[in-house]
């Protein structure tokens, strides 16, 4: 009993796709860091300038930086939604493939169907890398943005006499006819620089740049496994052909031979 149960736990866990569980996890972990950390520094940064910069929200059905940055959050939750989703279907294929693979002259069958949806799935994985690595860059943006502000609040003795400015409008926040900035030589400059929030949305938007990073890896991870699988099932079922073609041609060959002996054996009666 205890032999059959090694047996089957032998079997179970080669019967595991390591390659797309190693790859599943790194996505779930780079989407996780990357969607929780990023709704919190955009909450951080509503908090920085509605405190620091006096941006008022406009009204309901205008396009502000608010009504973006809400916008931004809804699509975090779809990206946490849709890749949860994506990634069980990725590990559900890897383990059909794996089982055609390993049990390819028993039971199971790789079908036509099979190869498609493999091919599909390398497909949508491309296109979902490219996206990630948009994401990836898009991500990078309010990390080059706080650190220019954080580098002024390290150094602020250096930046105390050339009175540099933090204008808004540089960095396409609001409109060009508003003037919202901060001066080093303000008391909501020092206030923003000794307080948590500019150091906290500071390192969760590096933390986010960081999952967007791992997604992209996990992407990359997942393509190489999906073709290497692909190309495995592609082999398998000319292997299959070419088996059912030998098969066919001996059973052809054993009953041509069958009916000359036959033949024979009566010419000779």
């Amino acid at each position: 009993c205890r032999e059959n149960e090694q047996r089957c736990c032998i079997k179970c866990l080669g019967g595991i796709p390591y390659a797309s569980l190693i790859a599943t996890i790194l996505l779930y972990a780079g989407v996780a860091l990357f969607c929780g950390c990023g709704h919190e520094a955009l909450s951080g940064t509503v908090t920085i300038l509605q405190n620091y910069f006096e941006v008022v929200r406009g009204p309901l059905d205008s396009l502000d930086v608010f009504t973006m940055i809400d916008i931004f959050k809804y699509v975090i939750y779809g990206v946490a939604a849709a890749f949860f989703v994506y990634g069980i279907l990725l590990m559900v294929e890897g383990f059909f493939t794996t089982g055609a693979i390993r049990d390819l002259y028993g039971d199971f069958k790789i079908t036509t169907c099979g190869r498609c949806v493999s091919a599909w799935f390398i497909m949508l994985t491309y296109i979902f890398m490219l996206a990630w690595l948009g994401v990836t860059a898009f991500t990078s943006l309010p990390v080059f943005m706080y650190f220019n502000i954080w580098t002024m609040c390290q150094n602020i003795t250096a930046v105390e006499g050339a009175n540099l400015c933090l204008d808004l409008r540089q960095f396409g926040i609001i409109t060009m006819g508003e003037e919202k900035k901060v001066c080093t030589g303000s008391d909501k400059f020092l206030k923003m620089c000794e307080s948590n929030e500019l150091d906290l949305t500071f390192h969760l938007f590096i933390c986010a740049l960081a999952g967007a990073g791992a997604a992209v890896i996990a992407m990359v991870h997942y393509l190489m496994v999906l073709s290497a699988n692909w190309a495995y099932v592609k082999d398998a079922c000319r292997m299959q052909k070419y088996e059912d073609i030998k098969s066919k041609e001996e059973q052809e060959l054993h009953d041509i031979h069958s009916t000359r002996s036959k033949e024979r054996l009566n010419a000779y009666t």
